[in-house]
C-alpha cells in the first residue's frame, strides 16, 4: 500500500473547499481545480476564513495554518492533477456530469491514482466504469461542514480493489476523520437510514397524525436527536431531499420507502426550500428558526 501524498480536489464549493482544507492541514500537497474563477476565489476565501477561526480558537497553531495555506495551489484545468495520488470529485450532484468528469480524470491522471467521489446518493459503480479503471475508484463521502464533521463514508464498489480502499481509509484517518466502510448501495449507510426517516416524518404530518412541533420534540426528547426531522429537512434543504428521493424512486420504483411525498414536491414547487429560502416547514431568519 502506497501512502497518499498529493491530493487533487475538483470543485471548490462548500464541500470541495472543506476537503482541500483538511487535506492540506493534515500535511498533504493539494491541487484544487475549479473552472469558475468566481467560485474558486470564494472557495479559497472560505478556506482562509475557516483556518483563521480555527487558529483564533486554538484548534490549530499559526504554523499549521500557514503550512496549509502554502500547500494549496489552484488551477482551472484537469491536467494539473497529473501527478496526484488521490483525486476527490466534489462537483454538482448530476450523474451524467460526474460520469463525464470521471472519463476525463481517467485520461488526465496516472493509472495508479485513486479517483474518489464525494457523492451522497449516486452509485460509485457508474462513475467507476466511466473512468476506465474501476478498480481504483471509490466513494469518499464527507459530511458538511467538512472541517468539523468527523465521519467519512469510504464506499467500496464491487470492483474497487482492497489496496485502494485501504489507502483511502488511511488518508481519511490522517485527516483526523473517523472512516466507516460502506457498500455501493443507495445512500450508503447514513443517508440510506436518514432519508426514509425524514420522508416518513413528512408522511406522518400529511396524515395529520401529529403536529410538526410534536414530531420534532418527540424525536429530540425521545431519541436524543439534536434536532427533529422536520427542522432537519429545512436545514438540509427540501429540494435536496426531493432530489435524492426522486433519484432512488427512479432506480427502485417498487420500493415504497423511496416514494416521494406529494406535499414535499408541492413545497419545492412553491419555492419553500427550508432555511435557504427563509421558509419550509418553519419560518427562518438566516440560520435561526423563528
Amino acid at each position: 500500500m502506497t501512502e497518499i501524498r498529493k491530493v487533487g480536489v475538483v470543485g471548490c464549493g462548500l464541500m470541495g473547499s472543506g476537503i482541500a482544507q483538511i487535506a492540506a492541514t493534515a500535511g498533504h500537497q493539494v491541487v484544487v481545480v475549479e473552472s469558475n474563477a468566481g467560485a474558486l476565489e470564494t472557495g479559497l476565501g472560505r478556506i482562509r476564513g475557516s483556518l483563521a477561526k480555527l487558529t483564533d480558537k486554538g484548534k490549530i497553531s499559526t504554523e499549521m495554518r500557514d503550512r496549509a495555506l502554502v500547500a494549496i495551489e489552484s488551477s482551472d484545468t484537469l491536467e494539473a492533477l497529473g501527478d496526484c495520488d488521490l483525486v476527490v470529485e466534489a462537483i454538482v450532484e448530476d450523474l451524467e456530469v460526474k460520469k463525464t468528469l470521471f472519463a476525463d480524470l481517467g485520461r488526465a491522471t496516472r493509472d495508479d491514482c485513486i479517483l474518489a467521489s464525494n457523492t451522497s446518493s449516486f452509485p460509485i459503480s457508474a462513475m467507476a466504469e466511466a473512468s476506465g479503471r474501476p478498480s481504483r475508484v471509490l466513494g469518499l463521502h464527507f459530511f458538511n461542514p467538512v472541517p468539523l464533521m468527523k465521519l467519512v463514508e469510504v464506499v467500496q464498489s464491487e470492483k474497487t480493489d482492497d489496496d485502494a480502499f485501504a489507502e483511502a481509509r488511511a488518508f481519511a484517518e490522517r485527516c483526523g476523520k473517523a472512516p466507516i466502510r460502506a457498500s455501493d448501495t443507495p445512500g450508503f449507510v447514513v443517508n440510506r437510514l436518514l432519508v426514509p426517516y425524514l420522508v416518513e416524518a413528512i408522511r406522518m404530518l400529511e396524515r395529520g397524525e401529529a403536529t410538526k412541533e410534536d414530531i420534532d420534540t418527540g424525536m429530540m426528547l425521545g431519541c436524543g436527536h439534536p434536532m427533529g426531522p422536520l427542522t432537519l429537512l429545512d436545514y438540509v434543504g427540501l429540494d435536496t431531499t426531493l432530489f435524492i428521493i426522486d433519484g432512488w424512486h427512479e432506480r427502485f420504483p417498487n420500493d415504497p420507502l423511496f416514494t416521494p411525498p406529494e406535499s414535499l414536491r408541492q413545497m419545492v414547487a412553491e419555492g419553500r426550500l427550508g432555511r435557504k429560502s427563509g421558509r419550509g416547514f418553519y419560518e427562518w431568519d438566516g440560520d435561526k428558526r423563528k
